[in-house]
């Protein structure tokens, strides 16, 4: 009988005592959850490349203290948020989202969540339609509550894990994530 694929926690631990392949394997589990969800909250692919690199340097620093108190992508994730609410603030009169950005392999992300449509080209058009109003709307959230959703969109974080990653109480990440959630709905209630 074969063993599953390593956690995320073993890999950091391996990690943390020298095993650099273990740290490859961590990146490339979570590089393009990261990337995203900095990337939707800023919406610039140059500071989100910064932010990236300062995520797994924190975590390449880290890895001797390194204790599994929590999910390994939580952790990870605390860590991004943590750069982000910093890069939002260093820039905060000069940053605006930007709604089209890049995904992670370059194409747009626009096209990107239409293109997973397998269907006829007004089909297609129409779901590129719906995937720049989605990123439109997501655009317009609060920065707080645009966070909760994508940590949980995103990062499949649950509710204690973005509490925890935003430095919040359970109920605040709750209401955030259900404030945003319905703000979305009226956004988004001409495709419905």
């Amino acid at each position: 009988m074969s063993e599953g694929p390593e956690t995320d926690e073993t890999l950091m631990l391996r990690f943390a005592g020298g095993d650099v392949q273990a740290f490859e394997q961590l990146y490339r589990r979570h590089e393009l959850t990261v990337w995203r969800y900095l990337q939707r909250n800023l919406g610039n692919p140059a500071i989100c490349d910064e932010l990236m690199q300062e995520v797994w340097f924190a975590v390449a620093r880290a890895a001797p203290r390194y204790r599994p108190l929590a999910r390994f992508k939580t952790w990870l994730l605390t860590l991004a948020h943590n750069r982000l609410v910093d890069a939002l603030r260093a820039s905060r009169p000069h940053l605006r989202l930007v709604t089209v950005g890049q995904a992670a392999d370059g194409s747009g992300l626009v096209e990107h969540l239409a293109a997973e449509s397998h269907t006829e080209p007004p089909e297609q058009a129409q779901s590129k339609q719906h995937a720049d109003a989605v990123l439109a709307a997501i655009a317009r959230l609060p920065p707080e509550q645009r966070q909760a959703f994508l940590l949980h969109a995103e990062g499949e974080l649950t509710l204690e894990e973005i509490a925890r990653v935003t430095s919040t109480t359970f109920e605040t990440a709750k209401s955030r994530l259900r404030y945003a959630r319905s703000r979305l709905r009226e956004l988004l209630q001409e495709y419905a």
